[in-house]
């Protein structure tokens, strides 16, 4: 039975509903109306299985280099199968294609992020979203999610399989092979090694 992954129409905004109501407290999601699903309908991405809604999240904008993911939910029966990854991963293709420098969520499991390659940083780094939300929020400043950000660049995204540490009870990404190692050569020309003794004298 495969799932497949979709931007959302119109007429799912329902079942998108009735994922996000059914999953508020289990998976610490903020309530959405329907009105609202409707509204931004068109930022949402769903899994399909079968005819039926499985899973979505929607790639919000919080400012013109900065994406948020929001509302990822997959239904009970099918987690575990990287479905929710597949949506984050597609959401930062989607976002790296739309221009956008950076993918964040705030999350009280930032594992699941961890291991798709995201960084958790201090909520302070993302103050877009402070702006955009936090500061009407009543639980500003005794906030109990994790920040996490990924940069994107052309061609790279969310990796579903890379794998993630845990120390102290917190995710933290694996170390990332982004900076050149520095290549020593060794001295060939009998004129080059004299300047360079002479340098070291």
């Amino acid at each position: 039975m495969s799932v497949n992954l979709r931007v959302a129409f119109p007429s799912d905004a329902s079942a998108i509903h009735a994922l996000i109501a059914g999953n508020l407290e289990v998976g610490h999601l903020l309530p959405r109306s329907l009105d609202d699903i409707k509204e931004h309908i068109s930022r949402f991405f769903v899994a399909e299985q079968n005819g039926d809604v499985v899973a979505c999240a929607e790639l919000a904008r919080l400012s013109p280099t900065v994406a948020e993911v929001r509302s990822l939910v997959v239904t009970e029966s099918l987690r575990g199968k990287k479905i929710g990854s597949r949506l984050v991963a597609h959401l930062a293709a989607t976002g790296t294609a739309a221009g956008y420098s950076t993918l964040s969520a705030f999350t009280h499991d930032p594992s699941h992020f961890v291991r798709l390659g995201f960084t958790i940083v201090p909520h302070i780094w993302m103050p877009e979203k402070i702006a955009h939300d936090c500061t009407s929020c009543s639980l500003f400043r005794r906030c109990g999610q994790y920040a996490v950000r990924l940069m994107l660049r052309q061609g790279l995204g969310a990796v579903p399989d890379r794998a993630a540490a845990m120390v102290h009870g917190r995710g933290v990404a694996p170390r990332r092979l982004n900076i050149e190692r520095l290549h020593l050569t060794p001295v060939t020309d009998k004129k080059e090694e004299e300047e360079r003794e002479a340098v070291l004298a």
